[in-house]
């Protein structure tokens, strides 16, 4: 079976709405708003490295595809299988994408041959729906020391499973890394 990870960014109240960019008030919080420090992104990099393939959910399809395929430190998620969950998208235009239309899908793609961890990126219902569903392995957390009191937050309640802390540090811009196992 194939690990499915969840990566966010995330703020100290939950808020994992527009870190880069967005329609937040505050969007680009994650540079804005906080130092930029290296080797808090050395977890990004592990995760390339360790992925077999992406999925992502419509809307964060259609902002990446665009761009992703023109940036150089994305080559590697370029090139790799990627899987987007839509009831809606017909002709994906980005290398080596196919379209899953269901939750059924995603778990059947858990379930079958393929080498590497599927990394789900910044696809906030798809995570959520993933998660409700009992989809989710593994949650990477990067904590921002920001409260944004409002905006899209990754944990609805309706999640299953407990969470076991397996990884973790502090950065000296007060982000902290936080690897998390889903309990079942």
């Amino acid at each position: 079976m194939r690990t499915l990870i969840v990566t966010e960014f995330m703020t100290l109240d939950g808020v994992v709405d527009s870190p880069g960019g967005g329609e937040h008030p505050r969007a680009g919080w994650t540079f804005n708003e906080v130092p930029f420090v290296e080797e808090m992104y050395d977890l990004k990099g592990r995760e390339q490295d360790e992925a077999g393939a992406m999925m992502l959910g419509r809307v964060s399809y259609d902002e990446f595809a665009p761009v992703w395929p023109t940036m150089d430190e994305f080559d590697v998620y370029n090139a790799m299988p990627k899987y987007v969950v839509s009831s809606t998208l017909t002709d994906p235009e980005w290398n080596n994408t196919t379209v899953l239309r269901s939750l059924d899908e995603v778990a059947a793609l858990k379930q079958g041959d393929g080498e590497g961890t599927i990394i789900v990126h910044a696809s906030l219902t798809l995570a959520q729906g993933l998660a409700e569903a009992g989809l989710v392995d593994r949650y990477h957390l990067l904590v921002f020391p920001v409260v944004l009191g409002e905006g899209k937050r990754l944990f609805n309640g309706r999640e299953q499973g407990s969470l076991k802390l397996v990884e973790h540090e502090v950065y000296s811009n007060g982000v902290v890394k936080q690897v998390f196992d889903v309990m079942r």
